[in-house]
């Protein structure tokens, strides 16, 4: 009940649908959190080795069942899903689900190393029946995301995924997350302490001291990470110090080279010419005894 790959069969296929079936799937984007709603006749699917294979990374899934009733399997257990029921199952096991009438529902697919960084361990299976407070809760949210969602800025977007997690994540673990969305964002120029803490949903003093607490610094860590890619971009490609310049986020190719300088004692261009001679300086021979 979700857009990971799946084997599907419909008992009544109706040419103008996709697969070749009743159904209708609808995908958006929470920043990297996907909410995916699921409508359809009676249908039947399978996660095997080849759809496990094309999904590649690992998900957690809590699938929210709106209308009709499904029976779930996975890990050798099987679980009758009716409305308001709530099941969390993994992406990286084998799974069957079988609907004998028309279903309505509503999936939260994520990462699973985003539970692990939050410092959320989850228990997969036993499903969550009928009003469950927290499924209620998790409900509502979605239900008002999903409505405000196409109004939402991007910055918003981000806040919203976060939920406020990272205010109840341990320090190491609200660190990971912000140096993770710093690694996927190096190229901004514009990425500042107040853009990252409002993205993570935390203030600029807590992000700071994320940092300082590890005698730190938010400007000293982003700054040692764009380094690191321009260091391994000089060394494996081509592209000009101007062009790693703009891909990394400096200013222009003069800023990358003092800060550059700084680091390394050289500039980027030098960096790469020693580079490239010690790669094609021939082996020492050492001589041997006869």
């Amino acid at each position: 009940m979700t857009d990971l790959p799946w084997s599907l069969r419909f008992p009544s296929p109706s040419p103008s649908a996709p697969d070749g079936g009743p159904a209708a799937v609808r995908r958006r984007w929470v920043d990297d959190i996907a909410l995916v709603d699921w409508e359809s006749g009676p249908f039947s699917g399978v996660r095997g080795a080849r759809q496990i294979a094309e999904t590649g990374d690992d998900y957690l899934i809590v699938s929210m069942l709106g209308a009709g009733s499904a029976v779930f399997h996975q890990g050798g257990h099987d679980w009758l899903l009716r409305p308001g029921d709530a099941l969390l199952w993994e992406s990286r096991r084998p799974a069957r689900v079988v609907a004998r009438e028309p279903v309505v529902a509503r999936s939260v697919v994520v990462r699973r190393c985003l539970f692990e960084d939050a410092g959320c361990w989850v228990r997969v299976g036993d499903p969550a029946c009928g009003p469950v407070p927290e499924v209620q809760l998790l409900r509502s949210f979605l239900d008002s995301l999903s409505a405000s969602l196409p109004q939402l800025s991007g910055v918003a977007v981000v806040a919203a995924r976060n939920g406020g997690a990272l205010q109840s994540a341990s320090p190491p673990a609200r660190r990971a997350a912000v140096e993770r969305y710093l690694e996927s964002h190096l190229g901004r120029r514009d990425l500042s302490a107040e853009q990252v803490a409002a993205a993570h949903n935390v203030s600029v003093r807590t992000l700071t001291r994320l940092f300082s607490d590890a005698g730190d610094t938010f400007t000293g860590v982003l700054r040692a990470k764009r380094i690191a890619r321009v260091r391994e971009d000089l060394l494996t490609g081509d592209a000009t110090v101007a062009a790693l310049a703009r891909r990394w986020g400096f200013v222009d190719s003069s800023h990358l080279n003092r800060r550059f300088r700084a680091v390394h004692g050289m500039s980027p261009q030098e960096y790469r010419d020693k580079g490239r001679r010690t790669r094609q300086a021939p082996p020492v021979e050492h001589p041997t005894d006869t």
